[in-house]
């Protein structure tokens, strides 16, 4: 499996791969983009489905058409399937990180940087484009601290798959542009841990994504977070939990899919 590690810090945007999730934010999410080729663009084959499986806690375990298998929010509680060969973390609580991941893991993404700059991933592994957008965090005096989160984007088989984290505040301009299109969105609805139901649905309204994955619950029950959303959204209780996805099974309506376990 061939990989590409660039680093926003040490290289100039026109070294990135391409993204079609910024690409195409404002298209239809259908469209598809021809002519692209090469490793940059190893997110643009929409061949194939996604395995999402919920974990626990903060974390998904997504496996790739190629092969690939992310950890969201890794802290080394919660044991997937098989070993992840990405795996992602915030630093908001222990429960969202591990300083000591199994060594064999091939790429261990820390949202944060010691220096408090805003970290910066931009990571091709196989069919799979990995990037982040920074976010603040609350402090534990309530305080804001800059960078401490990021927002993970993962773009495999035409899909544009987005984790947010340990969410703190609602989104600027800025980062939503950076973000672009999400067709599935994984969203903590804890209901103030990260930020109250109001704010985070606020977030989700904005995104307007195909597919949302509640995850984070602690305490408030999830029909607090669900009577947010007006008949735009449809809202289904899986018995299941792991969602199959791809291109042409994307819900026409935005569809909040609450997976068992969350």
């Amino acid at each position: 499996m061939s990989t590409l590690i660039v680093s926003f810090a040490n290289t100039q945007d026109a070294t990135k791969p391409a993204s079609q999730c910024q690409m195409i934010a404002q298209a239809p999410l259908r469209a598809v983009f021809a002519g692209l080729s090469g490793a940059d663009t190893a997110q643009a084959h929409i061949e194939g489905t996604v395995k999402i499986t919920y974990i626990g806690h903060s974390t998904f375990f997504i496996e790739t058409p190629g092969g690939v298998r992310i950890a969201t929010d890794f802290n080394g509680w919660y044991e997937p399937p098989s070993l992840p060969t990405v795996v992602t973390m915030n630093k908001a609580h222990s429960s969202h990180y591990t300083l000591s991941p199994d060594p064999d893991i091939a790429h261990v993404l820390h949202g944060w940087r010691e220096d408090g700059g805003p970290a910066g991933h931009d990571l091709v592994v196989g069919d799979t484009y990995v990037r982040n957008v920074s976010t603040d965090i609350r402090g534990w005096g309530g305080a804001m601290e800059e960078n401490g989160n990021s927002i993970f984007i993962f773009e495999v088989a035409g899909l544009c798959i987005g984790h947010l984290g340990h969410l703190h505040h609602e989104l600027t301009d800025k980062q939503y542009a950076e973000i672009g299109r999400l067709d599935v969105l994984m969203v903590p609805v804890d209901g103030g841990l990260t930020m109250g139901p109001q704010s985070m649905s606020h977030v989700v309204e904005r995104l307007r994504s195909a597919l949302i994955l509640p995850m984070h619950r602690r305490g408030p029950p999830i029909a607090q977070f669900l009577s947010m959303f007006d008949d735009g959204f449809d809202v289904s209780l899986s018995e299941v939990a792991s969602v199959d996805v791809s291109v042409a099974t994307l819900p026409q309506r935005p569809l909040i899919l609450v997976l068992k376990g969350v």
